[in-house]
């Protein structure tokens, strides 16, 4: 019998964790196995009980969403916990900074039930994209915007940007595609390839670039330059 994706609830709001483990919980698949009430508890619990995938506020007194975020995607020794930020607005200043920190993706608080479950189910299962189109949505504004609340990343590659050096054309290019939100289905039917090369071309970026996941990647064809904000009214 396959063990059961273990779940950490990050959230200062006592009803919103009951809510959410009594979904999670009911699922057979699936377990809660604790509760953090601020951002330090999570980092604690997530280093004492190594969960597969931490459900993670992002506004909580004392240590954020952000912050507790960057402390457990930087621990070597939780490198397999995935990172789901929620958040109450789409466009929150905190959550492309969570991204760059390592969250595998984020969700919006008022998600529906079957989604959220499902969300824990593919975080686990590697495909840490989530909502690409809200995702994506988030990531241009910010390269749009003043980067004076949380650095945004440049829309053409900064100079002394070698990270794509190694990347092959055509490397590069499903990189720019991932950058957009597509899922390996649809960049092989983009590219008229097959889904298992599709899939082994992402695998390659994670390693050559270094990514955590599939957000990081997003991230990264922001910065250096395959995928740039569009223009005024496109």
């Amino acid at each position: 019998m396959t063990a059961a994706i273990r779940v950490l609830l990050v959230d200062d709001q006592t009803l919103v964790r009951a809510g959410f483990r009594a979904l999670l919980n009911s699922e057979p698949d699936i377990e809660v196995v604790a509760e953090a009430v601020d951002g330090a508890e999570a980092v604690r619990l997530a280093g004492m009980l190594v969960p597969d995938v931490v459900l993670m506020d992002v506004r909580m007194p004392h240590v954020d969403g952000l912050e507790a975020t960057g402390r457990i995607t930087a621990d070597p020794r939780l490198a397999s916990v995935k990172v789901i930020v929620l958040t109450t607005f789409e466009l929150d200043e905190y959550v492309f900074g969570a991204l760059r920190a390592g969250a595998a993706g984020f969700l919006l608080k008022d998600v529906e039930p079957e989604a959220l479950v499902d969300a824990v189910r593919l975080v686990h299962d590697g495909q840490a994209l989530l909502a690409p189109r809200v995702t994506k949505r988030l990531i241009e504004a910010y390269i749009a915007a003043d980067p004076a609340p949380v650095a945004a990343p440049a829309a053409v590659p900064a100079p002394d940007d070698r990270r794509l050096d190694d990347l092959t054309p055509r490397e590069r290019e499903i990189l720019a595609l991932v950058g957009r939100g597509l899922s390996n289905h649809e960049i092989a039917e983009h590219l008229v390839l097959s889904p298992l090369t599709a899939k082994t071309h992402v695998s390659r970026l994670f390693l050559k670039l270094g990514a955590r996941d599939r957000a990081q990647l997003v991230v990264t064809a922001y910065e250096t330059g395959p995928v740039t904000a569009p223009s005024a009214g496109s």
